[in-house]
């Protein structure tokens, strides 16, 4: 008589591959120093984290006034993840894969009567595309789009301020499943936009020391990724998961002449009330470990590492006479894959 078949020992692999969706986004948060102290939590903050479902997450909030010195008329934020299986463009390119979008809208928006704006609006999405490769079916390393992203109407003192965004920024989806990080092309981008900060006349010297170690750590970025051997410290390993800011801004150009305000890149500098910073872009590398539970039968095998993405559109820092720190129009998103 047969021996009874051995029974499977572990759990039983995974024959699909996955996709955990993660994005993020509020209105706006903040905190205030003086005259009084005060903290300020997201206004209309939605998220997706750890999950595997299909989702569509919006809140919307009404007029706003934070003692006098913040306002805004209404927001509205949405965070969405969605599995495309089956998509042709009319050029012939499919775009199926696992999309997740991230949206943060601020409108009428007004800080101490100096800083205005009609509307502000933030959108980031990522797609993670399907792949020929039965190893890693689905990318790691997702194409990024900002459009819909715009600031309308800016006004310094109520000066009208125009506001060039370069929304392809990122460029393509870098080659061979490398981060940003780890992509020339991209890092090249960044370094010269800062160099044309630096080129800038009579930059304040906070700035010029910010923007100076930036560039230092660029050239250290390039150089890991063109190590072959250290590829895993350019995604992270011992030397930690980087991270780069930069901007989408291209170019502020004021209408006029308005007295005491200079702007230095993607900043306003507004003597006696602060420095504004627009359209800045955090792009860094996630772990790969997840704290997403499997389901039963599932294998144990983590997500793999993925780039984030981090949006906000107004960073103000307050001087005078009000102290403090306030973001609007804030989103994030990435996404992991598994195998």
């Amino acid at each position: 008589m047969a021996a009874n078949p051995k029974p499977i020992v572990g759990p039983v692999p995974v024959t699909e591959p996955y996709h955990v969706y993660h994005a993020e986004a509020y209105i706006l948060k903040g905190e205030l120093e003086q005259p009084i102290k005060q903290h300020i939590e997201p206004f209309g903050r939605v998220v997706l984290e750890n999950t595997r479902r299909e989702s569509l997450v919006t809140q919307s909030v009404g007029e706003t006034n934070i003692e006098g010195l913040i306002s805004f008329k209404s927001g509205h934020t949405r965070v969405a993840g969605a599995h495309v299986k089956q998509k042709v463009d009319i050029f012939g390119q499919d775009h199926a894969g696992w999309v997740t979008l991230s949206t943060a809208v601020l409108e009428g928006y007004n800080v101490e009567d100096i800083v205005t704006a009609d509307r502000v609006v933030a959108q980031l999405s990522t797609q993670h595309p399907l792949t020929d490769d039965p190893k890693q079916p689905i990318g790691h390393v997702p194409r990024v789009n900002f459009i819909g992203t715009r600031i309308e109407n800016l006004r310094i003192g109520g000066y009208p301020v125009e506001v060039e965004l370069d929304l392809a920024f990122c460029g393509p989806r870098p080659d061979s499943n490398r981060s940003y990080l780890q992509d020339g092309g991209f890092l090249d981008r960044v370094h010269r936009q800062l160099d044309g900060v630096l080129d800038t006349g009579d930059l304040p010297e906070s700035l010029e020391e910010k923007y100076g170690a930036q560039i230092a750590y660029i050239d250290d970025l390039k150089k890991r990724a063109k190590d072959s051997r250290n590829e895993e410290g350019a995604n992270g390993g011992s030397n930690g998961y980087p991270k780069l800011r930069c901007s989408l801004v291209k170019k502020i150009k004021p209408q006029v002449e308005i007295p005491g305000v200079r702007t230095f890149g993607n900043a306003i500098y507004i003597r006696d009330f602060g420095t504004v910073y627009l359209a800045e872009l955090e792009v860094g590398v996630n772990s790969g470990h997840s704290e997403f539970r499997h389901r039963k039968g599932d294998a144990t095998s983590e997500p793999g590492d993925s780039n984030y993405f981090t949006l906000n559109m107004l960073d103000i820092r307050l001087g005078c006479p009000a102290t403090g720190s306030s973001s609007g129009a804030t989103v994030s998103g990435n996404g992991q894959t598994s195998p």
